[in-house]
C-alpha cells in the first residue's frame, strides 16, 4: 500500500470537504484517516490516502489539489507518507 498526507488549511467556508473528497473518490484515492478541525474560523484537515490505485501521476494529483485549493480559498499540501516521516522524525 502506498500512502501519502493530504493537508487543508484556510479560512472556513461551505464545502471544502465535499470537494477535497469528491475529487479524491473520482481518483481512486481511498481516505484511510482523517481528522478535521475548526478554530475561530480557519478550517485544518489532515488525511492519510492510500494512492495504490490512483491512475494519474502523484506530481499531477498534488497539483490538480492545489488548484482545487485555489478555487476554494485554502492551502492543500500533498505528500508522500516517507517524505512526511522523514521531515517530522524527531
Amino acid at each position: 500500500m502506498k500512502k501519502c498526507i493530504v493537508t487543508v488549511l484556510g479560512k472556513d467556508t461551505v464545502g471544502i470537504i465535499a470537494k477535497v473528497c469528491a475529487y479524491l473518490a473520482e481518483n481512486e484515492i481511498n481516505i484511510l484517516d482523517i481528522s478535521q478541525t475548526i478554530i475561530q474560523g480557519y478550517f485544518n484537515m489532515m488525511m492519510i490516502v492510500d494512492v495504490t490505485d490512483m491512475k494519474k501521476d502523484f506530481k499531477v494529483v498534488c497539483d490538480e489539489l492545489t488548484v482545487i485549493g485555489e478555487e476554494i480559498g485554502v492551502k492543500i499540501h500533498c505528500q508522500r507518507e516517507e517524505i512526511f516521516e522523514k521531515m517530522h522524525r524527531l
